[in-house]
């Protein structure tokens, strides 16, 4: 009995790693490789070429889509990611002029993408390798985290309408503001005069009461109020990509606010 088993036992212990491992010793062919699809990205370093004006290059993958920018244009295309290449196609970019440094920061974007670099994933660490730059980057939720809703000091940056978002020398100026505290209170200013009032935060959904002062200011400054108390007219949609807050109201107005 006992030479029976020494003959049978290495027969039924493959069979079990067959059924557990689907082989005996051999590698698991259901293992997925870990895809940067679906994720952002920033740049924390470069080896080579550095970034003209310093970046940070933020790109995001999304439904066989790439969008990326180092510091002035965006640019977006379909992209593959096959044998850890990245290959893009039908790139475009927007036209925006940017000043300074920046400048060359499009075309060094372009050169990376088009060299086509080998990408690597290890857990929030994206490693892009083109022909003469490594491009080291972390997923944003880690290098940059979003901040809270509340108890952050937020800057208007620019209005949004139905059509278009606008930034102008006159909300530079005037800097419009918007604190809602932990208890839900609401202080700040409007461009023109102080504004106090509540705010209820559900998940995206946030409701304002918002009272001001009445006093007179310029009409650069009193036409950034109205959209702005336009933009808090009860309920909004908030969206937070990092440091940068989103409202969006039924009414066609919002505002794009940068934290302090």
């Amino acid at each position: 009995m006992a030479a029976l088993f020494a003959r049978v036992g290495p027969v039924a212990l493959c069979a079990l790693c067959m059924i557990v491992a689907c082989s005996c010793g051999g590698p698991d062919n259901n293992v997925s490789t870990p895809s940067p699809m679906g994720r952002t990205f920033v740049s924390t370093g470069v080896e080579g070429t550095p970034i003209p004006g310093g970046g940070p290059l933020t790109i995001s993958f999304t439904d066989g889509r790439i969008s990326a920018d180092a510091g002035c244009n965006k640019h977006t295309g379909a992209v593959t990611l096959d044998h850890h290449t990245v290959h893009v196609s039908g790139l475009a970019s927007t036209l925006m002029a940017c000043a300074g440094e920046r400048v060359g920061a499009d075309a060094w974007l372009a050169d990376l993408l088009h060299s086509p670099p080998n990408w690597r994933l290890e857990g929030a660490r994206l490693t892009l390798r083109g022909d003469n730059r490594t491009v080291t980057l972390f997923d944003k939720k880690v290098a940059q985290p979003d901040k809270p809703i509340k108890g952050t000091s937020w800057l208007v940056i620019a209005l949004i309408t139905a059509d278009a978002q606008i930034r102008s020398q006159a909300i530079d100026h005037v800097k419009p503001a918007l604190t809602i505290a932990q208890d839900g209170s609401v202080s700040g200013a409007t461009g023109c005069n102080r504004m106090t009032g509540s705010a209820d935060v559900s998940g995206s959904e946030i409701t304002f009461r918002i009272a001001t002062t009445k006093m007179l200011c310029s009409s650069e400054a009193m036409e950034v109020e109205q959209a702005v108390l336009k933009a808090l007219d009860g309920k909004v949609i908030a969206t937070v990509d990092a440091d940068t807050l989103t409202l969006r109201n039924g009414n066609g107005k919002g505002l794009t606010l940068h934290a302090q």
